[in-house]
């Protein structure tokens, strides 16, 4: 008999919810504020949010369609366009989630340098060493059971979004609308070119708040009902989408933007101190806080469970598959503590560590999430699971098309750099997956496909490498 916890719909849900309401929402003035006015926002979450939308729904069809596929933002990519390729986005995902748990580190300790001065930037020793020390606490935690470690995420969802709607309540009586007028464009004459231009620039901003979309999707295998996978990803989307625009707007009806975009980070806080008071500063770091440990525990959840799939399946080594007897991914869970230990001792090294942690985890999300919405337009083209229904195979296609497209233009949005940056990433892996495969005795690792697929991210990754060089050791 299956002794495994099994999730219900709201505990799916809370995963979503948990995992996107993170430190994003808490830095959404000054990213969007330096950039952007009212109009610009709105156009900027309206992309995002039709963007994001559509691949919300994506996963609820795929969830559906291939109810036996696990963790779908790898099993997609892998089952559709090979191992190599299921490699990459197993790995991107993963390394995109330990790098996002780095980011809620650096911010949480940023937040609490109030208190305590020596935590500065969030990257300085003093602020790695307790931030260590949560790591593990979370670590061990967790490999203490799936039951208790989605009740405490469900409980700490719950408190986060209940101090964000008492953010939103207290800046609502604070709402200068004059204000809110002037902040409407960033110049007296707004051209379309250059809306366009403040636009782009937000569009990882925006987007990284809506990481996690896939939690739901990624935990499937605990799920009660396969179908609740779908519902709860759509749900959550929805209920963040809200909250994030009405943070945002509200903020425009506070502070003129010029400050808002000149704010320290959690930017929140420096909203609500400028309509209630300095003790609205504090109000927001004890959301802040709680909305860090809360995502920190989904994010990791997700990341160990990525791993331990790619494990079962023998994309990585085998050990990764391994669990505990509280049927947690034992391996994969180590594997990933002792990387996030790594990335955040490396921020010591770093003047901007949670922008290049925020922005580079935004980056690397790109790829799974085009792997995955590359599978559903496979899917319908192909027509397999389609049999009778071609009205929803022509519905699920056009999904993917424009799933395919909002993809590509994140990409483009965010520009190449931290693109290129994560094809170092990438290619210090492959060597990883090469060994794994030539151990399970393949003489052919690479499929002629995979070939061509190796030698773009291998080009990429000499030339992010020559450009690191370049910045950091020529003289």
């Amino acid at each position: 008999m299956d002794k495994r916890v099994r999730l219900s719909a709201p505990g799916l849900m809370a995963m979503v919810v948990g995992s996107m309401v993170g430190v994003g929402v808490f830095s959404l003035p000054q990213s969007l504020g330096r950039y952007t006015g009212v109009v610009g926002s709105l156009i900027g979450w309206t992309i995002t949010g039709t963007g994001m939308l559509t691949l919300a729904l994506i996963f609820q069809r795929l969830a559906w369609r291939k109810p036996e596929l696990d963790v779908g933002v790898y099993t997609y990519a892998r089952v559709g366009f090979g191992r190599y390729t299921g490699f990459l986005s197993a790995f991107g995902y993963w390394c995109a989630s330990c790098l996002g748990n780095v980011a809620y580190l650096v911010l949480i300790k940023s937040a609490l340098a109030i208190v305590v001065p020596a935590f500065g930037a969030g990257n300085t020793l003093s602020a790695i060493v307790s931030s260590s020390a949560l790591i593990w606490i979370f670590h061990f935690l967790i490999l203490r059971g799936v039951k208790g470690t989605s009740i405490l995420n469900a409980s700490m969802t719950v408190a986060k979004l209940l101090a964000l709607g008492l953010f939103s309540v207290l800046v609502l009586s604070g709402v200068k609308w004059d204000l809110f007028i002037d902040n409407l464009w960033t110049a007296p004459d707004p051209s379309t070119v250059g809306l366009f231009g403040e636009v782009r620039k937000t569009m990882l901003g925006t987007a990284f708040v809506f990481l996690g979309v896939e939690g739901a999707s990624v935990y499937s295998r605990h799920a009660r009902e396969r179908r609740d996978v779908g519902v709860a990803t759509v749900l959550g989307f929805l209920c963040v989408l809200a909250l994030m625009v009405i943070v945002t707007l509200l903020s425009y009806g506070v502070l003129p933007r010029e400050q808002m975009g000149a704010l320290k980070n959690p930017s929140l806080a420096g909203v609500l101190s400028a309509a209630v008071g300095g003790w609205g500063a504090v109000v927001v770091k004890l959301g802040l806080l709680l909305s860090v440990l809360g995502s920190y525990l989904a994010w990791t959840l997700l990341a160990a469970e990525i791993l331990h799939a790619a494990g079962k399946s023998r994309t990585m080594p085998a050990f990764l598959g391994r669990e505990n007897r509280n049927h947690v991914p034992v391996a994969a869970m180590w594997m990933t503590s002792l990387v996030i230990q790594v990335f955040l001792i490396i921020t010591l090294f770093s003047k901007e560590a949670f922008t290049l942690a925020k922005e580079l985890t935004t980056s690397m999300n790109l790829i799974p999430y085009l792997l995955v919405a590359g599978y559903g337009l496979k899917l319908a083209s192909s027509g397999e699971s389609y049999a009778g229904q071609s009205w929803a195979r022509r519905i699920d296609f056009m999904l993917a098309l424009a799933g395919c497209a909002y993809a590509l233009f994140l990409v483009y949005a965010g520009g190449l750099h931290y693109l290129l940056m994560s094809t170092v990433l990438y290619m210090a892996a492959t060597a990883w997956f090469y060994l794994a495969e030539r151990r399970k005795g393949r003489r052919q690792v690479f499929t002629l496909l995979e070939r061509g697929l190796f030698a773009v991210v291998l080009a990429a990754a000499l030339v992010a490498s020559a450009e690191l060089v370049r910045r950091y050791f020529a003289t």
